[in-house]
């Protein structure tokens, strides 16, 4: 079915159907434009497995611990986004957050410096760090595989050598200490659920009136409200979850509301969000990943955007970094090290972005974090092993390059690229 229109004064009004609507969206996944929509199947099923399995899966106390577990790997992979939407890769973002954290908790300790000026210090390391992967790779033509592999190698040195050959440094800031491991109160989780909600509405119908305006196509008024209902569902209940007592003994101490972390989450989402679907910037970003010629042929900078993604992507990191020391309350020299860079790669790829650049956005590493959580959490529960979680892991990051590759192939076929 095709959208109706009428024509009122000089401008052509469009009004699309709710049929038509999902009618094209089915022809673009079966076209190969599928999406998350995988990686949300999958978590759907992975949660009703382990649900399933162990019933405190969805127990309030395990659903808190999937935000304060997840957190810091879905801050480094929202920046990987970033790298993989022009066809790069940086293998050096989990050693980069851990360098970022120890820097952190050196000035902290050691120093006696404020959080306030600690992290600030932290930031700008992820920044310089990502401006010197940038230029390497930019300007003077090394492959990002071979730089960022020796920035892995390096970073592990410098952490070591920073931590003085293997100490521990125990981190006891409150503020920081709070950000992974603290929760808002009750009152403030739903106040801030209702704000998100109508703020999300508000978004909503300022699009469908500006276009409308422009006389461009609108989103069918159902389609928008079941996207407007659905957000609402899942924050309520979520927050309704989490708002519930979690302390074993709430007589000495009270555990409930929404960990601080996730909405700092959400509101790293929607700038980076707005960066990529708003702004010039991340039109460039998209343009470069699709086609870097084309791009420098329009005059699009493409040296400044592939450096500007390894900045976003370092900086991320150190968002990760201090994040994932807060939860640990200290750093260590295997901080960053591990499955930190695999599961945030992981996260960004199996949440839709592809590895062949031009195709992602920054949701695709919360969702593909989601997956990622629920998979360690829920195998923990049942009583896996290291080992079995890693093989896991591995066959669903498989299956998910491989998703990408036949859609892209499809759209190909299909002359949907």
């Amino acid at each position: 079915m095709t959208p109706t229109t009428t024509t009122s004064g000089p401008v052509q009004v469009v009004k699309p159907t709710v049929a038509g609507h999902l009618h094209d969206y089915w022809g673009r996944v079966r076209g190969g434009d599928i999406g998350s929509l995988p990686a949300i199947l999958g978590l759907i099923v992975l949660c009703l497995i382990f649900g399933t399995a162990r019933p405190t899966f969805f127990s309030a106390v395990n659903f808190a611990n999937l935000f304060s577990q997840g957190a810091a790997v879905i801050f480094i992979a929202m920046g990987l986004v970033f790298v993989l939407l022009l066809g790069e890769i940086d293998l050096s973002a989990g050693f980069a957050s851990g360098v970022c954290g120890a820097v952190m908790a050196i000035l902290l300790t050691d120093h006696g410096w404020d959080w306030y000026s600690a992290i600030p210090v932290a930031l700008v390391t992820g920044l310089v760090i990502g401006f010197a992967l940038g230029f390497l790779v930019s300007k003077v033509g090394i492959p990002s595989f071979v730089v960022t592999l020796a920035a892995f190698l390096a970073f592990q040195g410098i952490l070591l050598m920073l931590l003085s050959g293997g100490k521990n440094i125990s981190i006891r800031d409150k503020f920081v200490l709070s950000l992974a491991n603290n929760n808002m109160s009750v009152g403030l989780s739903w106040a801030l659920a209702l704000i998100a909600i109508v703020g999300y509405a508000a978004v909503q119908f300022l699009r469908i009136r500006g276009r409308a305006a422009r006389g461009l196509v609108t989103d069918p008024l159902g389609i928008v409200l079941a996207r407007i209902v659905s957000l609402a569902v899942l924050l309520l209940a979520a927050v309704a979850v989490l708002t519930q007592e979690r302390s074993i003994n709430p007589l000495i101490i009270s555990v409930k509301g929404v960990p601080i972390v996730a909405p700092i989450i959400a509101v790293v989402l929607i700038v980076w969000t707005f960066v990529l679907g708003r702004t010039t910037y991340g039109r460039h970003v998209y343009a470069v990943g699709g086609n870097k010629e084309a791009a420098r042929r329009a005059g699009i900078p493409v040296d400044r955007i592939r450096i500007s993604v390894f900045v976003i992507g370092s900086f991320m990191a150190s968002i990760g970094g201090i994040v994932a020391a807060s939860r640990a309350n200290s750093v260590d020299p295997n901080s960053g090290g591990s499955n930190v860079l695999l599961y945030a790669v992981g996260a960004a790829v199996i949440g839709g972005t592809s590895l062949f650049g031009g195709k992602g956005r920054v949701l695709d590493a919360i969702i593909g974090g989601a997956v990622i959580a629920v998979i360690d959490n829920g195998m923990g529960l049942m009583g896996y092993s290291a080992g079995t979680k890693f093989v896991v892991t591995g066959l669903i990051l498989l299956l998910a390059a491989s998703v990408d590759a036949l859609s892209r192939r499809r759209a190909a076929a299909t002359g949907n690229r």
